[in-house]
């Protein structure tokens, strides 16, 4: 009961705070946006690029699907990290600890939130794109598998981060961990799994593995991401928690 207030309450003050904030709602509606620039962008480059250097980049479409559900984790994950700065520096969360609506009502309220908007996103963008053939499964398992990720997302920016600035600064490092991912799609044998040190692998290889035919061990690999995001989602929240009781 009490988590459904939450979802009331803090979910219409939310409303208003993207609303009034002109970067959050670019990053709102940034994220669907891109699924449909990928579909009208995507293939008048890659003819340019065939025509003038002969690079086949229409090869390289399963790859560049695969990172949408990715991206809009990211996206809606680090909108909300942005908001628990602004409430971490407003004391709203420390007012939470004595309240009836307590901290761990506001996270649940926080992580459920995050990864349903994650998975409506991401499960909408890859149509969206069109780029290739997706079926259901697929595109539902792997934006189930990459949800995760907003939550890992905002609490990595509302623990790490003192303001906006260097939530942006570090909001550009995480960036960073997308490069050995494409470099995994490349490795090929026991050595790719080597990548899976990065969450952001798993729901990538489950979406590889559905197009090449194995189901089942796509989703093997998204299972293993997702509990291996739990697991980081863990260590977080208890960082989170300490930061928050300061």
């Amino acid at each position: 009961m009490r988590t459904a207030a939450a979802f009331r309450s803090l979910g219409a003050i939310d409303a208003r705070n993207v609303a009034r904030d002109p970067m959050l709602r670019w990053m709102a509606v940034f994220t669907p946006a891109l699924g449909l620039s990928f579909r009208f962008a995507v293939p008048p480059i890659a003819k340019a690029l065939d025509q003038r250097f002969g690079l086949d980049l229409v090869g390289f479409y399963p790859l560049l699907m695969s990172f949408l559900p990715l991206v809009a984790a990211g996206m809606i994950g680090t909108v909300v990290g942005f908001l628990l700065l602004d409430q971490r520096d407003d004391q709203t969360m420390s007012a939470l600890l004595v309240t009836p609506l307590n901290l761990g009502d506001y996270l649940r309220y926080r992580f459920a939130s995050l990864m349903i908007l994650s998975a409506v996103f991401g499960a909408v963008m890859v149509p969206l794109a069109g780029l290739t053939e997706t079926t259901p499964l697929q595109v539902s398992v792997t934006a189930l598998a990459a949800a995760p990720l907003a939550p890992v997302y905002a609490l990595f920016l509302g623990t790490f981060a003192s303001n906006k600035v260097q939530g942006f600064a570090l909001a550009k490092a995480v960036g960073v961990v997308m490069v050995p991912c494409v470099v995994s799609y490349f490795v090929t044998g026991p050595w790719q799994s080597a990548f899976g040190l990065v969450p952001h692998y798993w729901p990538l290889k489950a979406f590889w593995l559905f197009d090449q035919g194995a189901p089942a061990q796509a989703l093997a690999h998204a299972l293993i991401g997702v509990a291996w995001q739990a697991a980081l989602l863990t260590l977080l929240l208890r960082r989170f928690s300490h930061v928050v009781r300061q």
